[in-house]
């Protein structure tokens, strides 16, 4: 990672991680409150980290690609 003072973009994973963090915070709050259904996409969302970690792309990853994003490591 560059540790040079003025570049604030997050990599790629950093932020996959951070969303997948939140979503499964919020369907586990979700799942508690509302209904015990939406622990189907905290399933989704492990699915997801698994398929990241095995193939380097994920749903997730296209997209936020396409919003500039780069990835830290040169796969």
């Amino acid at each position: 990672m560059n540790n040079n003072s003025t570049s604030t973009k997050w990599p790629l994973e950093r932020i996959l991680f951070t969303l997948a963090g939140v979503m499964t915070a919020l369907s586990a709050i979700l799942s508690a409150v509302v209904s015990p259904w939406f622990l189907l996409f905290t399933a989704f969302i492990g699915v997801n980290q698994l398929m990241f970690a095995a193939i380097g792309n994920c749903p997730s990853s296209f997209v936020i690609r396409r919003l500039g994003a780069q990835s830290q490591y040169k796969w």
